[in-house]
């Protein structure tokens, strides 16, 4: 049937969801407050979870319909319900507008956008770990058929692209562009102790972030709590994203820079070291660790930009009026502390629809490549298992140029994603397509190669 026309801004636009987690979950229960949008089907493998968000979200028990077939599935949205079901393969050809996936799953993500754009449909990526991969080819073919592949507002690539934007259009070189880590680093001056991701560590030396004033600060090192993670995976998974999606964005080394501060004082951290900052040059991408006292906002999961004041006057007149910025009056702060889940997600799928364009780049490239390096010796025949918080056990993450996926070349981290390893792999070494068991191509692989084939040549 193909996906619905419509001809005006007030026409109904339809919506499959994949992926019964708490970003789809928002996202549901948003729907139902905004007049154009209707939820068509909800995807995911077990259909107790996807009934149970529904149900959550405000949605009726009589208007969710198990459906196991095509014509189930259209009766089902013909008579205004919900279509809930487990196999993705069966959102072939619906009458649906948008799909927005979100299982957090790799190879099935891409797989499920590429049978997204052979249907007709606008996709909106949630999954980080297939868009660092082939977005720029899922976006190719999607401009190919007329239709939009976007990352989705709600979370952090999205709503830093919408930033980088903003501050270019209004004519502000943008020097560093990132995201805080999604734990904070919150410094109780009462008992001297810093707590992040559910741990309490004694520190010494804290108090001086909070008593120095006009952008002084104690060295970095003094920050930094060996217990706790700084960076993590995700985090650079996300800024290689927004480099592929934003021309002139770079990581200004492989691992980020990451400081511990607060947030006050990213204009004076995130210039070039000529002025006082970390940078080599302008123009990167990175992470910071937020620290602040129990009582102050938290910024955890929030983007930012520093970017020149248009001059120093200008600058101190803004940094007077609440703007954080240098003491120098030469750059400023521009930030979105928050993110909202699925429940700001429409505003990425009514712009595809509606308006034909995404909420990421005009046309992203594979620029760089979120890589693994092994941080410790591995053995033949270990699983690289994706686990906790998106991660893979033993893995050292970086960023580095993109290369073509091919024998003796790195392997983005992940495409090794569920691999066993052939050989054993010292510590410290770049993991490679040859340190892998050969499998049959998945989706992921072939997607790749169609996009290096696009990108670097047939030859590659």
């Amino acid at each position: 049937m193909g996906r619905l026309t419509y001809d005006n801004s007030r026409a109904m636009i339809t919506v499959g969801l994949v992926g019964a987690g708490e970003f789809v979950a928002t996202f549901a229960a948003q729907l139902r407050r905004i007049a154009t949008l209707a939820l068509g089907s909800v995807c995911d493998t077990e259909r107790a979870r996807g009934r149970s968000a529904l149900l959550a979200a405000g949605y009726d028990h009589e208007r969710i319909v198990d459906c196991d077939s095509r014509p189930d599935i259209i009766g089902c949205l013909a008579r205004g319900q919900v279509a809930l079901i487990q196999d993705w393969r069966l959102l072939a050809d619906l009458p649906l507008n948008v799909v927005v996936e979100a299982t957090g799953n790799p190879d099935a993500a891409a797989a499920i956008a590429e049978l997204s754009v052979a249907s007709g449909y606008h996709v909106g990526l949630v999954t980080k770990e297939a868009e660092v991969i082939v977005g720029p080819v899922l976006a190719h073919r999607a401009r190919a058929a007329g239709l939009v592949h976007t990352p989705v507002d709600g979370d952090q690539p999205s709503l830093l692209i919408g930033l980088i934007r903003r501050a270019r259009n209004l004519g502000f070189p943008v020097v560093a562009a990132g995201k805080s880590t999604e734990s904070d680093y919150v410094f109780d001056p009462d008992t001297g102790t810093v707590t992040a991701w559910g741990r309490e560590v004694s520190v010494e030396g804290y108090k001086a972030a909070f008593e120095a004033r006009d952008g002084m600060r104690p060295a970095l090192p003094d920050r930094i709590v060996p217990e706790l993670d700084c960076a993590t995976v995700p985090d650079l998974c996300e800024m290689a994203i927004v480099a592929n999606h934003m021309e002139g964005l770079r990581p200004d080394r492989p691992e980020l820079h990451a400081p511990v501060c607060r947030t006050t004082e990213l204009p004076s951290l995130f210039r070039p070291r000529s002025e006082g900052g970390l940078l080599e040059q302008p123009g990167a991408i990175d992470v910071f660790v937020c620290l602040r006292r129990p009582d102050e906002l938290s910024f955890a999961g929030g983007v930012f930009v520093v970017v020149e004041a248009p001059d120093p006057a200008t600058g101190r007149l803004l940094a007077g009026k609440g703007i954080p910025g240098t003491r120098e009056g030469d750059h400023l702060l521009l930030h979105n502390p928050v993110h909202l889940l699925g429940a700001e997600a429409p505003i990425s799928i009514l712009s595809a629809a509606r308006d034909g364009v995404g909420t990421g780049g005009d046309r992203p490239e594979q620029r760089f490549d979120l890589l693994a390096q092994a941080g410790m010796r591995l053995t033949a025949g270990t699983i690289l298992a994706l686990g906790a918080r998106h991660t893979i056990a033993g893995m050292v993450p970086f960023l580095h140029a993109a290369r073509p996926v091919r024998s003796g070349a790195p392997m983005p981290y992940y495409l090794a994603a569920g691999r066993t390893l052939a050989r054993d792999v010292p510590a410290g070494a770049m993991l490679s397509l040859d340190d892998l068991v050969a499998v049959p191509d998945t989706t992921l692989m072939r997607l790749r190669r169609e996009q290096d084939d696009l990108q670097f040549g047939a030859s590659s």
